[in-house]
């Protein structure tokens, strides 16, 4: 039977493996709460995407062509000058203060701490900096916090705003004979200003009335908050002049009517796409307002553009808007997007471009409506990688069956 002393070694190994094993298990636990699970080499991508859009809005502040003819030394000096100055005009005023006090305060703990001192009690007792540097990291924290608070405050909002947005645009795409349609949306920011709809409405042809498809993709000028605000409005105006059974182009007429009233003089113009289709006869008709041409894939292959020469809403309240048809066939793909999708640009700053676009839809032969879509949306994706999205993104297909 062991005795005690040889005993006391295996407890203490023991002892201590459990110890780490737990300060272990507890570290884990922080980690994935801090990151929720999320990988290191996302959360290098999220933080590369976000710096860069960091220095981006404060780059753009900055004289840059000034700087280009000061010495590279001066140079250096006056770019970081007016990136803080970039920063720092960004607080409101009384945040500005706290924060140069805060800088102040962690610059004398700098000039105590290399301060050459000789005097023996240097190493047994506390730096005389030391009050300075908690000074200086409380009052950094206390400015962070205020600064989250605003943070957590507006996100909520918007949060909420974005709950609404989403009730404004269909959740799932009608079920209608003859069609099927998918659509997407990624805004660039909480909320964004596109806008896609898909819905059945009546139309009045002479004595009769009859059912037609009104799909309706359309960017508004801008992003986030006033762009969502406008978005808005025009799905208010879309859904209240549709239910006057008009024809299309009297619809999108009272749509420019009712955009050129709320437009800022024309600052805060729409591009859109409308187009009504009679699924029995397959009969499509369209307007184009300004907006990215439709890329339509036969079933044979060949892919058409359904351009247009109409302007965007809410430039001319007196614009004229001529409809154009086709007949689809079964197959047929229709590809309606908004600029966001070849407009996107990735870290070599390149853009997605029509090309790629046209390649892909290209390819679709077959698939539904959904996939084509999903592959859409991937592939913009993967073009952009760690580069942050700077506008919204939104596409709608729909594929004669």
């Amino acid at each position: 039977m062991p005795d005690a002393s040889s005993r006391d070694p295996t407890e203490r190994a023991h002892q201590a493996a459990n110890f780490f094993s737990r300060v272990g298990a507890t570290l884990d636990a922080f980690w994935q709460r801090v990151t929720e699970g999320i990988e290191i080499q996302v959360l290098w991508t999220q933080f590369v995407a976000e710096a860069r859009a960091s220095y981006s809005l404060y780059a753009r502040e900055v004289d840059w062509d000034a700087l280009a003819h000061e010495s590279r030394g001066r140079r250096i000096l006056k770019t970081a000058s007016a990136l803080f100055w970039a920063m720092l005009m960004k607080l409101s005023p009384a945040r500005r203060v706290f924060l140069l006090i805060a800088l102040v305060l962690g610059l004398l703990a700098l000039v105590q701490g290399n301060q050459v001192r000789t005097d023996h009690r240097t190493f047994t007792q506390p730096p005389q900096n030391f009050t300075f540097i908690l000074l200086s990291l409380a009052a950094l924290i206390f400015l962070l916090a205020l600064e989250l608070a605003d943070r957590v405050t507006m996100k909520r909002d918007l949060e909420i705003a974005r709950e609404i947005q989403r009730w404004l645009v269909p959740e799932s795409p009608p079920q209608v004979a003859g069609a099927d349609i998918a659509f997407a949306t990624r805004p660039a920011n909480t909320v964004g200003g596109d806008y896609y709809d898909a819905f059945l409405r009546e139309v009045q042809g002479g004595a009769a009335t009859a059912n037609r498809l009104l799909l309706v993709v359309a960017d508004v000028a801008g992003k986030s908050v006033p762009a969502a605000l406008l978005m808005a409005t025009f799905q208010a105006s879309l859904r209240a002049l549709s239910n006057a059974h008009q024809p299309l182009a009297e619809l999108v007429t009272g749509m420019n009517r009712y955009a050129c009233a709320h437009s800022l003089g024309g600052r805060r113009f729409t591009t859109a796409f409308f187009a009504e289709l009679d699924a029995a006869a397959r009969v499509l008709t369209y307007i184009g307002a300004g907006h990215n041409a439709p890329v339509l894939r036969r079933a044979s292959g060949t892919l058409e553009r359904l351009n247009s020469r109409s302007l965007p809403l809410g430039i001319d309240p007196r614009a004229q808007f001529t409809t154009a048809t086709l007949t689809l066939a079964a197959g047929d793909l229709l590809v309606c997007y908004t600029d966001g999708v070849i407009d996107a640009v990735n870290a070599q700053d390149e853009d997605y471009g029509e090309a790629r676009l046209l390649e892909l839809v290209k390819a679709g032969g077959g698939e539904s409506a959904a996939s084509t879509l999903k592959r859409l949306m991937a592939d913009v994706e993967k073009f952009v990688g760690a580069t942050r999205q700077h506008d919204d993104i939104t596409g709608l297909v729909l594929r004669a069956v």
